[in-house]
Parts: structure tokens; sequence; C-alpha cells
């Protein structure tokens, strides 16, 4: 059956990092990362004269969405000529949002399809720390109001998510760990 993989959590859990090494292990995937369309979003807010900020009102009323619908429909257009798909993005607000994940559910089911969820599960410290070392444009307000925006974030575990897969990644040995169990079970699934 073909999968749509979508690899989730709040900023800086180490989304890219286990998503390319686990396309590396499933072999034969489309991969597709949300931040590859950073460089579209970043032109919107010239376009418009605001300042750069993915946490701005600007960013929730007119980016986010399109970001997240644009990248969707990518992977279901994917879905058609391959077997299996991941995205990597956050995802936080959709996947709690039942009537989404309904809609996704049928989506993918019209497409002879399921969904595999992996939540990755990281320390929001360690999450700053990894903030500070890749030095990205993206996380300048963050970081310079660390306080405000942490408490913007849902690090709890998504709740009623049958296709839900945790992967622990606050150390290089829950990666390690995680990243076979999680490889092994989407290869039997």
């Amino acid at each position: 059956m073909k999968k749509l993989i979508l690899v989730t959590s709040p900023p800086a859990c180490g989304k890219t990092f286990i998503s390319r090494e686990l396309s590396k292990a499933l072999k034969n995937i489309v991969y597709l990362d949300k931040d590859t369309l950073i460089g579209l979003s970043k032109q919107i807010f010239v376009v418009a004269g605001e300042e750069y900020n993915r946490s701005s009102d600007f960013f929730q009323k007119n980016i986010r969405d399109y970001e997240y619908n644009v990248i969707l429909d990518l992977a279901l257009e994917a879905l058609d000529y391959a077997n299996m798909v991941l995205i990597n993005a956050p995802f936080t607000e959709e996947i709690r949002d039942l009537e989404w994940m309904a809609e996704l559910r049928k989506t993918l089911a019209g497409k002879g399809a399921e969904l595999v969820l992996i939540w990755v599960e990281t320390d929001p410290e360690v999450c700053r720390q990894r903030m500070i070392k890749r030095n990205s444009d993206r996380d300048t307000w963050k970081l310079e109001n660390w306080d405000e925006y942490i408490a913007s974030c849902d690090f709890t575990r998504p709740a009623d998510i049958p296709e839900l897969v945790v992967f622990p990644n606050s150390s290089d040995e829950e990666y390690k760990n995680s990243l076979e169990k999680t490889a092994k079970y989407i290869l039997e699934k």
C-alpha cells in the first residue's frame, strides 16, 4: 500500500535530519521539505513591506497555511507516481485538528494510500541549542523572544492518532534507536 509519511514536531526538534536519514533508509521515496518554500515566503514579506518574522501575525494570516497546502498538494500529486512520499514539516496545528485529519485520511484512501505520522519528541532546551547552532534567520525572533516563543509551542504528544509513531530525539542514542525502529516499522507495515 502507498504511504504518506508526515514527520512532524515543533521547530528544531530534528525533523530535517531525521527525515533525510529516514528517506535514505527507506529508499525509493519522494522527499519533500516545507522549508524549500521559505524562499517564496521571504519574497511575500518583501513585497508586502513586512519585517521577516515567521512567528508574526502577518505570517500566520498570509503565508503559513498556504505553505502547508502547497507541500501537501505536491505530496498528493507525487503519490500518483510513487509508493512512498515523506513530508518534513511541523504540521503541529493540523494534526491536532480532527476534521483536518479525517479529510486527509479520506483523500489518501481515495489514492490507495495510508498515513504514517511521525512525532519527533525532543526536549525544548535541546531545541533551543539546535536553533543557536543552526544560526538561521528564521529563528532570530524565536531566540530573541524565547520565553514568548516557547510558550506558544505545544510539545505534548498528539493524542488519539492511530497512525502516530513517536520518535524520541533528545540525544544521539535516542535518535539511533528511533531511526532503526521507525524505518523497520514503515517497511513492514
